[in-house]
């Protein structure tokens, strides 16, 4: 096992158009199986065929973005109708959010910086 540590990185390289979707959330106190639950979602969405990547913060004080890239709306509704992810959805509703909004983009220009 290395002791290095892992430095996250932006998604790039992505040629559009492709599509964003933004979700932001406020958590509530304590995990609950989020962590398990996150992890389970984000193995189901890398098999979703147009999935392209995401990227997650969170601040102290409970605040999230997670962006998910997908190539087309054909994928974002794949993602929409695994039940999986239906279940997390309802499950975070009642017991993780105080609240969350979703907005999805069409992406026409992406670039990006890379130190070194």
């Amino acid at each position: 096992m290395s002791d290095q540590v892992q430095v996250p990185r932006p998604v790039s390289g992505i040629e559009p158009p492709y599509y964003a979707v933004v979700f932001t959330s406020v958590r509530t106190e304590g995990d609950r199986g989020y962590g398990e639950t996150a992890a389970e979602m984000q193995k189901l969405v890398a098999e979703i065929p147009g999935f392209l990547g995401y990227e997650s913060a969170r601040n102290p004080g409970g605040l999230g973005i997670t962006v998910g890239y997908f190539r087309d709306e054909e994928a974002i509704a794949a993602w929409r109708g695994r039940l999986e992810h239906q279940r997390a959805q309802k499950h975070g509703r009642d017991h993780w959010y105080e609240s969350y909004s979703l907005h999805v983009a069409r992406v026409e220009r992406s670039y990006g910086f890379e130190r070194g």
